[in-house]
């Protein structure tokens, strides 16, 4: 299961992929100096969880998400979710390459495109789990928006419990939850009891720490404010979610914004978040969130996003900034099972490339 770090062949090198962004990008000397905060390495589950609550168990699910695929034991995570069939339906998710209704096509692209782990739905993991648990990380999705019903609502639901996650053979559980949105209480109270008893169960937990009310959409969509998602995350912290995963923040200043939407103060932040800690540079913003995880005790991963045309620029320039602000991966799902088999595995590799390359650093 656990492989040696190797490089994808490739004749574009990274700072092409990134075109005129590369010096920008490469070159840029963060606004908080990295020494605040815990960097990813190859001693991560010792030097980070061992000192934690977490049980014996538990560093040995974390540490078999960290040992495992192209990105073993540096500290780093790459992983294809799937679990866009429920939050996104079956059609809009897998018609552009219906190979993936079948659930063993969702086990073998994580697989072959050397990833650490692969999270999906309790249905895909449990029809799959006796050929693959012991092959790949298991990380089961337990909640999900169901988007059937009529009205339309955005809530997270439990779709599985913790131990039928236990059953299966994963290593972790994950679920979302929807800060800002009227449900959110609710969706808090839930998962926390739920990674509480994961915990207990020897699973590492990961948590969607994503923004939702249409408040957040004004001049900009503030849902990637980098002051806002940054709360989120420190939010998902607290329920004690050993990995967050977080879109890349393309802006900022939420809390303004929505305080001028409103016509009233809006939560509480520091004029200190915008100016001493913050610039509107991405590597900036992204370590602004990295902040909100313990300072990185908690590892950050972002999301590549939605498949375009310019999916491997658009990835790698993710990974790049993910890298260089003390993030710990990428999570990577439509960008790769929306193409050709071979081009999605391509594509995990090339994201993969840039957490090994010693040529991008941590600013």
């Amino acid at each position: 299961m656990v492989s040696s770090p190797t490089k994808s062949s490739t004749s574009r090198s990274i700072a092409d992929w990134l075109g005129s962004e590369a010096d920008s990008l490469l070159s840029y000397k963060a606004k908080v100096d990295k020494s605040q905060l815990n960097l990813p390495g190859p001693d991560w589950v010792s030097r980070i969880f061992s000192q934690s609550d977490r049980n014996p168990q538990v560093l040995r699910s974390l540490q078999q998400l960290y040992g495992t695929g192209r990105l073993a034991n540096t500290g780093y995570l790459s992983i294809l979710p799937v679990d866009q069939g429920i939050e996104h339906s079956g059609a809009a998710s897998f018609a552009p390459n219906p190979i993936y209704f079948d659930p063993e096509n969702i086990i073998n692209l994580a697989i072959a495109g050397g990833c650490n782990a692969v999270a999906t739905t309790l249905g895909v993991m449990g029809m799959t789990s006796r050929k693959y648990a012991h092959k790949i990380p298991f990380i089961v999705k337990l909640n999900h928006n169901e988007l059937l019903s009529y009205p339309k609502e955005y809530d997270q639901i439990m779709f599985g419990s913790v131990e039928q996650a236990w059953n299966l053979g994963a290593v972790a559980v994950g679920a979302t939850i929807y800060f800002g949105s009227s449900e959110s209480t609710r969706q808090i109270q839930e998962v926390s009891k739920a990674f509480a008893r994961a915990h207990e169960l020897g699973m590492a937990t990961v948590l969607w720490c994503y923004l939702r009310n249409d408040v957040f959409k004004q001049d900009k969509d503030y849902h990637l404010a980098a002051d806002l998602t940054g709360q989120a995350n420190h939010i998902g912290v607290t329920i004690e979610a050993d990995i967050i995963k977080q879109k890349l923040p393309e802006n900022n200043g939420g809390y303004k914004a929505v305080s001028d939407a409103i016509g009233k103060s809006y939560g509480r932040t520091d004029k200190l978040v915008y100016s001493e800690l913050t610039t509107d540079h991405p590597i900036d913003l992204t370590r602004y969130q990295v902040l909100n995880c313990y300072a990185g005790r908690a590892g950050l991963i972002n999301s590549g996003g939605s498949s375009s045309e310019n999916d491997f620029a658009q990835a790698i320039r993710t990974a790049v900034i993910n890298k260089r602000a003390g993030g710990s991966g990428l999570i990577s799902g439509r960008k790769t099972f929306q193409r050709d088999f071979k081009e999605g595995v391509q594509l995990f590799n090339l994201i993969q490339d840039v957490y090994l390359s010693d040529e991008v650093t941590v600013a």
